[in-house]
């Protein structure tokens, strides 16, 4: 859930000394914070996505497992899992998740970087987003929190052992997609792991081909990219040919893609 259509937005670390991401007493300074540095949301988040991700009262509606459970054709479990799976019991090194999710997906990465002395990076575009998930986490989670305009992470180049985009490609326009694949590209490691969950083209029989694509392709107007092409076609010549391993869940509706950088 993460590019301003006026030009890049400057990125915020809001876990600097003096500007943790917190409770309402930490609301006012991290705002404050924003204003001076001249950020701004993604347009296409307040165009697109204010009822899902912008709006304080859609955190805090769609902040449900049950629910997004329910919008995932009960399929959250099974996904956050797939993804978990990929990365490791245990993280011993850099891991960099692009985008909050909600759900406990970010939970459970925390607790296998602890196990394994590792850290984790999350990024997101939109304050609310990361203030939602501070208040998810313990507070001695080996976790850092940025604002950050995914087509643009402004991180250093090979500096994660691990990258994971779960269900955010399909939410974007082509252009910032391919450009937040060119940054992941970028920052994970010779040697290192991608792994990418998103939706698929299901099979002809399914029924979300006919009950879920009219209202997804409504809601989400993006997310029909997906369907109609593979995600390779949106990755940076430089890993587009790179062996991919390909895992599609729940008739075809979802997919997971593994690649080594």
């Amino acid at each position: 859930m993460l590019f301003s259509s006026t030009g890049r937005p400057h990125a915020v670390a809001l876990d600097a000394p003096g500007w943790v991401v917190g409770g309402a007493a930490d609301r006012q300074d991290t705002d404050s914070l924003e204003r001076e540095a001249g950020y701004a949301p993604p347009a296409y988040l307040d165009d697109f996505y204010w009822w899902a991700y912008v709006h304080p009262n859609a955190v805090r509606f769609f902040e449900r497992r049950w629910l997004v459970n329910f919008i995932l054709w009960g399929n959250y479990v099974r996904l956050r899992d797939a993804a978990l799976a990929e990365l490791g019991e245990t993280l011993p090194g850099r891991l960099l998740q692009v985008a909050c999710v909600y759900g406990d997906l970010t939970g459970h990465i925390c607790e296998r970087a602890s196990a394994g002395g590792g850290t984790v990076d999350v990024v997101d575009a939109l304050p609310v987003q990361l203030r939602n998930l501070r208040r998810k986490l313990p507070a001695d989670a080996p976790v850092r929190l940025l604002v950050r305009n995914a087509a643009d992470l402004r991180l250093p180049d090979a500096s994660y052992d691990q990258v994971l985009v779960f269900f955010l490609l399909h939410e974007q326009p082509r252009a910032l997609r391919e450009a937040t694949l060119a940054e992941v590209a970028r920052v994970v490691r010779p040697g290192g792991k991608v792994v990418i969950v998103d939706y698929a083209r299901p099979r002809w029989w399914h029924p979300a081909r006919w009950l879920w694509y009219p209202l997804i392709s409504r809601l989400e107007p993006f997310a029909s990219d997906l369907w109609h092409y593979p995600v390779r076609d949106f990755l940076p010549a430089s890993v587009r040919d790179l062996p991919m391993q390909r895992t599609t869940f729940f008739g075809g509706l979802y997919q997971k893609l593994v690649f080594t950088r």
